[in-house]
């Protein structure tokens, strides 16, 4: 006996009309949204568990875009410099 009473057979029975039915492509589909939801919910409990931790990412986050844009400007600066030379 399997689950509730359905056997290996059944479950394989089972399985083969709902490849039938949805195809291999949407029920790729679904598990990989499965996934991401289930993934995202995790990460969403480790969050509350540690509003520390949050907090630490969006500081580290922020300075990184800090950098970033920084950069971005530099980059901005040197180019008409370098037509110039040119």
């Amino acid at each position: 006996m399997g689950f509730g009473g359905i056997g290996p057979v059944q479950l394989i029975i089972i399985l083969v009309i709902v490849l039938l039915i949805f195809g291999t492509k949407k029920l790729r589909n679904f598990g990989g949204d499965l996934g991401g939801a289930i993934k995202g919910f995790k990460k969403a409990v480790k969050e509350e568990e540690n509003p520390e931790l949050d907090n630490e990412n969006k500081t580290g986050t922020e300075e990184v875009s800090a950098d970033t844009a920084t950069a971005q400007q530099a980059k901005k600066e040197e180019s008409p410099e370098t037509k110039k030379a040119g």
